[in-house]
């Protein structure tokens, strides 16, 4: 006969492991997600960014935080009404054939001074690795913040060879509160 206390306590032990590998998610949307763009020239600089961003970042006990991210492209907006049209055109980014991008975590590591995320980003579709610096602070909210270069050419993007600069700055600021387990 097995003692009610020994089961009791297995039962206890149970629940703790369970609630311990219990995962933690955080849900990206547009209200608690920026994404912002630096993109220079000879002659400046344009800023913009998409208005549009969802996604999720999981963390569980043991395990590196996953992070995957859905970028509307249609919802792209610059600093230039009649650059923002031209962005969305076929010469950058083609939102009628490719209408989002992804990003996919594949390790989130701590550095000396934060985190290391590495992914997969699919541009245009063409997915290129990708790894940048971020901050992160999680609780009740998660706030991840970062910036990271993207070379255009690397997703095919040719247009203004030698008029624009390649590298373009992406910068992110995401402020997501814990899911309830209702949610």
């Amino acid at each position: 006969m097995r003692s009610p206390l020994l089961l009791s306590m297995a039962a206890c032990w149970c629940l703790a492991v369970t609630a311990q590998a219990a995962e933690v998610r955080y849900r990206l949307t547009a209200a608690n997600t920026k994404l912002e763009f630096t993109g220079t020239k000879p002659g400046g600089k344009h800023e913009g960014g998409f208005k549009r961003v969802s996604g999720l970042i999981a963390l569980a006990d043991g395990a590196e935080p996953q992070v995957t991210v859905e970028i509307d492209c249609t919802a792209l907006y610059s600093d230039n009404m009649l650059l923002t049209w031209h962005l969305k055109g076929a010469d950058f980014l083609n939102v009628k054939k490719h209408p989002q991008a992804n990003f996919t975590s594949t390790s989130v590591r701590r550095s000396e001074t934060g985190y290391v995320v590495s992914g997969k980003l699919t541009l245009l579709g063409v997915t290129v690795p990708v790894s940048f610096p971020a901050t992160m602070t999680s609780g009740d909210v998660i706030r991840l913040q970062g910036t990271c270069v993207l070379h255009r050419r690397d997703f095919g993007m040719t247009y203004g060879k030698d008029k624009i600069d390649d590298n373009v700055e992406v910068r992110f600021d995401v402020n997501a509160a814990r899911e309830s387990a209702t949610d």
